[in-house]
Parts: C-alpha cells; sequence; structure tokens
C-alpha cells in the first residue's frame, strides 16, 4: 500500500519540507482564474462590470469561459489595474515577449466601438408590431399561451 502525503512529508528533514511546502506554494500561486485575480485585487463582479460596462452576469460568464479573446482579457486585467504580457516559450531559448499584441493595447476600446456602431448601423430596423385596428404597440413581454396579441 502506498503512503499518504502526510507520510512522506514527516519523513523529510525540516528543511526539505519547508523548500517543498515553499515550491509548492509558488505553483499554486502561478495558477490563478481571473475570479482568483479579482478576488486577490478586492474587486466584486458588480465593480467589474461597472468598469467594463457590462451587466454582473457578464463578469462570471466571462470568468468561466476557457476560450476568449486576447483583447477581451486584455480589457479584464487592464481594469483591474494589471497589463497583460504575452510571452512565448522554447525549450532551446529564453522566454519571447510577443509584440505584435502590443497594437491592440492602444485602439482597442475605440476600435470595439466602431464595430459595434458598424454592426448596429448594418442591422435593419424593425418596425414595432401594432395591435389590429389600433396605433397601439402590444405590451412588452410574453403573450398569454396560445395568443399572438392580447385580447382587449
Amino acid at each position: 500500500m502506498g503512503k499518504t502525503y502526510e507520510e512522506l512529508m514527516s519523513e523529510l528533514s525540516s528543511e526539505r519540507r519547508k523548500r517543498v511546502e515553499a515550491r509548492a506554494a509558488e505553483l499554486i500561486a502561478e495558477e490563478k482564474s481571473l475570479r482568483d485575480l479579482r478576488q486577490a485585487r478586492h474587486l466584486t463582479q458588480q465593480c467589474m462590470a461597472k468598469k467594463l460596462g457590462v451587466k454582473q452576469y457578464s463578469i462570471s460568464r466571462l470568468e468561466q469561459r476557457s476560450d476568449m479573446l486576447l483583447s477581451t482579457l486584455r480589457d479584464y486585467i487592464g481594469k483591474m489595474g494589471g497589463e497583460l504580457v504575452l510571452t512565448a516559450r522554447f525549450p532551446d531559448r529564453e522566454p519571447v515577449k510577443i509584440k505584435g499584441f502590443t497594437d491592440i493595447a492602444g485602439g482597442g476600446e475605440a476600435r470595439s466601438a466602431r464595430r459595434s456602431s458598424r454592426a448596429a448601423a448594418a442591422r435593419p430596423r424593425r418596425a414595432s408590431p401594432r395591435l389590429p385596428g389600433t396605433d397601439l404597440a402590444p405590451p412588452k413581454g410574453k403573450p398569454p399561451r396560445g395568443r399572438s396579441h392580447p385580447v382587449g
């Protein structure tokens, strides 16, 4: 039968045990989720939503994503007061900081605003539905089951 973690650690010298615990703490500190980073900065989802101009549930969804645009991640980190740095690591050389992504740092918000306004302009406007025989729009919300519009 194998030994437990506690048994293995108790067999180590106190100096060796301290080194193992310090290295474990380093590894844990390197692996942080966006949620962990936000909490370490003493920020709530509501606060981050306000900073980014989105709803709180968007922050919750963002923190759970495993794939996102670099510009989204850069904006999120930036609103927490940090800077996103992209580094490539290879086994045969020192790490390389990738500079091509620094271009998105300067104009990300302006580009996003332009993209949003272009998308809005390209969308056709829908006319509000009107109740038959009136100039009134139906009340907002779901119609009662089985009816296309309220009976009046």
